[in-house]
C-alpha cells in the first residue's frame, strides 16, 4: 500500500521547505574546517550575554513545562510596544506566526495573495490547509501593492501576506505605500506584514506598523527573534493583532509552543538594547563591504534592507557548488524563480572578506 495516498492532494503535492545547508553537513560531505556560513541570515555576533544567562537560569526548571500564555514576554512585549496581552501572539519562530494565522483563517476554497519573490512558507503555508495561493507578479523584484490589491480583491482573498523587507530580495516598502494599501483594502481581507528583519532597517526608513492596529484590526504584524536578537536555534516569535485576530491564532496555536529558554532567552534580549544596536551597525559595515565587492567584481545586487543581499550570476548553481567546495555557504535561490541569483547573508568582517576572496577566485577560475 502506498501510504502517501492515505494524506489529501493538497499536503501531496507540497514541496518542502529546503533550509540553508549546515556547516556539520558540508564537513561531512567534503571534509574540510573552517566553513564559513552565510546562507540562512543568522546573527554572525551570536545573541545577546543577557539571553545566555536567562538560559542558564531557566535551565534549573527545565523539568516544567513553560508558560503556556508566555506571560513574561508577553509582558515585556506589550511593555516595549504599548500592545495589551490579549492583541499578542507567541510562536516557535515566526514561521510559527505565518502558519497560525493560515490554520486559523484559511480552509479549501479560500485564497491567499503574494508576491513573486516572496519568503518560500507564504505558498506552503496556504497549500498546507488546502488553500489556494495566488502569486502576483512583483515590481524590481520588490512588492507591486496595486497589483496584489486588485488581485486579492478581484479573488475575493482571505489573506496577503506582505514581507518588509523582503526575503529573499531584501526590497523594502515605504510607511505611506503601505498606510495607502491598507486604507483600500476591503476590512475583511487580513493582512499578514511579516517584519522578520525590522531591526535592520536604516533610521530614514523606520515607521510605527504597531500603531496602525488601531485603525486596521485586520492587520497583523508578525517578527522574530532569530534574526537580530541572535536566537535562531531558540526558535521564539511574536505577532501583534486585533484581540479578535489574536485569538483566532491562539485557538489553534500548540499549548506550549514557545519552550521555557526560548521564552527566558527573548525576555532577556528584547532589553539589551545595546547588542541589537552593534548588530544593526556591524550589518551596516558588512552590507557596505559586501556591495562594494560585488561591484568590483563587475556582479549586480539588488539594493537590500535586510542582512543579506541576492546577486546576480551566471551558471548560479555552479558556482554555489564551488563556494561549497572552498568552506563558503550561500543560498541558491532558484526556487524563487531567480535561478541567477544567490543570496549571501551579511557576517562577521572576516567571513564577509572569506567570501569575496571565494567568489573572486571561482570568478577567475571561468576566464
Amino acid at each position: 500500500m502506498n501510504y502517501s495516498d492515505l494524506a489529501p492532494p493538497y499536503i501531496r503535492a507540497i514541496a518542502p521547505y529546503q533550509p540553508g545547508k549546515p556547516i556539520a553537513e558540508l564537513e561531512r560531505e567534503l571534509g574540510i574546517t573552517g566553513i564559513v556560513k552565510l546562507a540562512s541570515n543568522e546573527n554572525p555576533l551570536g545573541c545577546s550575554p543577557r539571553a545566555v544567562a536567562a538560559m542558564h537560569e531557566a535551565i534549573k526548571t527545565i523539568a516544567l513545562y513553560p508558560d503556556g500564555n508566555g506571560f513574561e514576554l508577553k509582558d515585556a512585549l506589550s511593555k516595549r510596544y504599548g500592545v495589551g496581552h490579549t492583541s499578542i501572539v507567541l510562536g516557535n519562530g515566526s514561521n510559527d506566526m505565518l502558519e497560525l494565522a493560515a490554520r486559523a483563517f484559511l480552509t479549501v476554497g479560500d485564497k491567499a495573495v503574494y508576491s513573486a519573490h516572496a519568503f518560500a512558507v507564504y505558498p506552503l503555508a496556504t497549500q498546507a490547509v488546502g488553500a489556494t495561493g495566488v502569486s502576483v507578479p512583483a515590481i524590481g523584484f520588490g512588492h507591486d501593492l496595486k497589483a496584489i490589491l486588485d488581485v486579492a480583491v478581484a479573488q475575493q482573498a482571505k489573506l496577503i501576506f506582505i514581507a518588509n523587507p523582503n526575503n529573499p530580495t531584501g526590497t523594502f516598502l515605504g510607511a505611506a505605500d503601505l498606510l495607502d494599501f491598507m486604507r483600500a483594502l476591503p476590512p475583511q481581507i487580513l493582512v499578514v506584514l511579516d517584519e522578520a528583519y525590522n531591526e535592520y532597517l536604516p533610521a530614514e526608513c523606520r515607521y510605527d506598523s504597531v500603531s496602525w492596529l488601531r485603525d486596521y484590526p485586520n492587520l497583523i504584524i508578525s517578527r522574530t527573534f532569530s534574526k537580530a536578537y541572535g536566537l535562531a536555534g531558540l526558535r521564539v516569535g511574536y505577532a501583534f493583532a486585533d484581540a479578535q485576530v489574536a485569538d483566532m491564532m491562539n485557538r489553534v496555536r500548540q499549548p506550549f509552543n514557545v519552550n521555557s529558554l526560548a521564552q527566558a532567552a527573548a525576555v532577556a534580549a528584547l532589553q539589551d538594547t545595546d547588542f541589537v544596536r552593534q548588530t544593526f551597525e556591524l550589518n551596516l559595515r558588512g552590507m557596505k563591504r559586501i556591495v562594494e565587492g560585488l561591484a568590483k567584481l563587475g556582479l549586480e545586487h539588488i539594493p537590500s534592507c535586510g542582512n543579506f543581499v541576492s546577486f546576480k550570476i551566471a551558471n548560479a548553481a555552479r558556482i554555489y557548488r564551488r563556494l561549497l567546495e572552498l568552506g563558503v555557504i550561500v543560498r541558491p535561490v532558484a526556487n524563487y524563480a531567480m535561478p541567477d541569483y544567490l543570496r549571501v547573508s551579511i557576517g562577521l568582517e572576516t567571513e564577509n572578506d572569506k567570501f569575496l576572496s571565494a567568489l573572486q577566485q571561482v570568478l577567475g577560475e571561468q576566464v
